[in-house]
């Protein structure tokens, strides 16, 4: 069977743009058990939830939820689990540092499968407040008009 190739999603945090200004995105490789591989390709995962800590020099991505797989046997493996992710020392280091700041969290935004292995994408978040969340969804509803009223003009006026 050839090895999958390309970039294959299989959970997002769409609430995360909403909630959060995202400062820098970063791509890291997790370590999973086999029946978490096997829920992640069936489509099964929610990273609503999830943050990343800092712990003796490791990055921990913890609160994502990847349910049990239904074929697993009594080795299945915990929904909720902490998981390890794959990142150079200096790069944990420097994010480390960064997440220490006031009102900034390490976050979740995609799980993917990238040529077969499983990665996750994080970004370092700032909390937006309530105005700017009412700002960026006025600016979406306007650009939205805009574009309608664009497209009427131009299906009107042949």
């Amino acid at each position: 069977m050839p090895k999958p190739t390309g970039r294959v999603v299989v959970a997002t945090n769409r609430r995360a743009r909403h909630e959060y200004h995202l400062d820098q995105t970063l791509e890291a490789g997790l370590v999973l058990t086999g029946t978490e591989v096997k829920a992640l390709r069936a489509g099964l995962a929610s990273l609503v939830d999830g943050w990343v800590s800092f712990d003796g020099g490791e990055a921990w991505l913890e609160g994502v939820h990847i349910p049990e797989y239904s074929m697993g046997t009594w080795a299945n493996h915990a929904p909720r689990r902490k998981r390890k992710l794959l990142l150079h020392k200096d790069q944990i280091r420097k994010w480390r540092a960064k997440a220490s700041e006031a009102g900034v969290t390490v976050i979740p935004l995609q799980l993917y499968f990238l040529d077969g292995r499983a990665k996750v994408e994080i970004a370092l978040a700032r909390g937006k407040h309530a105005w700017d969340k009412r700002q960026a969804l006025r600016e979406r509803q306007d650009n939205l008009e805009a574009r309608r009223a664009m497209r009427s003009r131009l299906y009107t006026h042949k």
